[in-house]
């Protein structure tokens, strides 16, 4: 059963829609999870790929906030996302890197980690990040930079976004390999693969049909 309150699809676009509240509480939920995982990461010394991970290798390089270079990194984005998937998208996706840059620095606030170990933080890290984009994902929201670019080429062309995450974020682990110790470094590959099976396994628009 579906009512005004429900998601309901379009049965024109075969698309799922979403009132303004879902949308709203998806952003914030999400962001909230992938900061998480970031900041479980940034305390163990791991990497992720995308451009999250662009903006970690700046970050440890140069000491700028990890929240401040993740918004630069972001901003050539924004024209794609508005050519390819239009201002909606564009706008969301706006605010949850917005979301994230400001909820990435509000953690180390108010959670306060001791050693972690790289493999648990890659782990529960990547599978709390995966989540946090799969509730972006299904909301027409992403958080920018390769991100646009996977679910264009998902709904133009068919190739999944987690696959392509995947192939993105391996290259930018093995272009970190010298600057991490070996635990970092694998712990760092699991937490991508963690991250890209839950959206590999969850993100599917066929089967994201409201009941």
């Amino acid at each position: 059963m579906t009512s005004a309150s429900h998601t309901l699809l379009d049965p024109e676009t075969n698309d799922v829609s979403h009132s303004l509240l879902e949308d709203i509480l998806a952003i914030l939920v999400g962001t909230l999870l992938v900061a998480f995982g970031v900041a479980m990461f940034k305390q163990a010394g791991l990497l992720t790929g995308s451009t999250a991970g662009i903006a970690f290798l700046i970050h440890y390089q140069s000491g700028i906030p990890f929240g401040v270079v993740f918004s630069l990194i972001n901003v050539p984005f924004y024209w794609l996302a508005v050519k390819r998937m239009g201002w909606a998208f564009t706008i969301k996706t706006f605010v949850a890197v917005s979301l994230l840059s400001l909820f990435s620095g509000l953690h180390a606030q108010f959670a306060h980690f001791g050693p972690l170990d790289p493999f648990y933080s890659g782990l529960v890290g990547g599978l709390m990040m995966g989540m946090g984009f799969i509730a972006l994902f299904r909301h027409k929201a992403s958080l920018g930079g390769i991100n646009i670019l996977a679910l264009y080429l998902q709904d133009r062309h068919g190739i999944r976004a987690g696959k392509l995450q995947l192939g993105v974020d391996l290259l930018i682990l093995l272009a970190s390999l010298f600057m991490v110790s070996v635990p970092a470094l694998l712990g760092s590959i699991l937490g991508a693969l963690a991250l890209n099976m839950v959206i590999g396994f969850n993100h599917r628009p066929d089967r994201y049909i409201a009941m």
